[in-house]
């Protein structure tokens, strides 16, 4: 299972990424490189969607996949987060809280996973949710400009990164809060 197309989609999503980050490197015009990242990483985190609906439509899902899809998913978020923050489109704070609860949330639901107890920290709405917010916001960033005329993409964007910051608190004291009683009652 590690050549499905549904695995090949989430493999082209982690290979992309150094190339949504490279864009920033190369000799283009500002306009250009907004504009070639925000297409790029909007194919790509589209992939997220692809590989999940064809791995069930054609009977192709794999505890690999389960585990690679969140993995490309989280290398994703977190380096288009670093460029915008090189790019000073994003404040510090709110990458850190970002990327930090995906590490915390990581390390959570491995550890539950091996008390047994990963159904308590099973993927919620709310960090659905969250993801959500995170993708859409990420591209009115990277894209840094007018969209039609009238939408101010660093404005929207800015306010989508913050809900969404406040989601990811919201999300990890939601998986802290499940936690914490398997840890409790294994802990005795």
């Amino acid at each position: 299972m590690f050549l499905t197309l549904p695995t090949l989609l989430t493999w082209a999503r982690i290979v992309a990424i150094p190339l949504i980050v490279g864009l920033f490197h190369l000799q283009m015009t500002p306009a250009h490189q907004n504009l070639v990242a925000t297409v790029l990483f909007i194919l790509v985190a589209l992939t997220d969607w692809a590989d999940g609906y064809l791995a069930r439509k054609l009977n192709q899902t794999s505890s690999f996949g389960a585990f690679l899809d969140p993995v490309a998913d989280k290398f994703l978020v977190c380096a288009a987060l670093l460029v915008l923050l090189e790019q000073q489109r994003v404040d510090a704070l709110v990458a850190l809280v970002i990327v930090g609860r995906e590490i915390a949330i990581s390390a959570l639901r491995e550890w539950m996973a091996q008390i047994g107890a990963s159904r308590s920290v099973a993927v919620h709405m709310l960090g659905k949710l969250k993801t959500t917010v995170q993708m859409v916001a990420i591209p009115f960033l990277l894209y840094d400009g007018v969209l039609f005329g009238v939408i101010n993409t660093r404005l929207c964007g800015t306010w989508l990164i913050y809900l969404a910051a406040v989601l990811t608190i919201w999300s990890m004291v939601y998986y802290l809060q499940k936690a914490l009683p398997e840890i409790r009652a294994k802990v005795r």
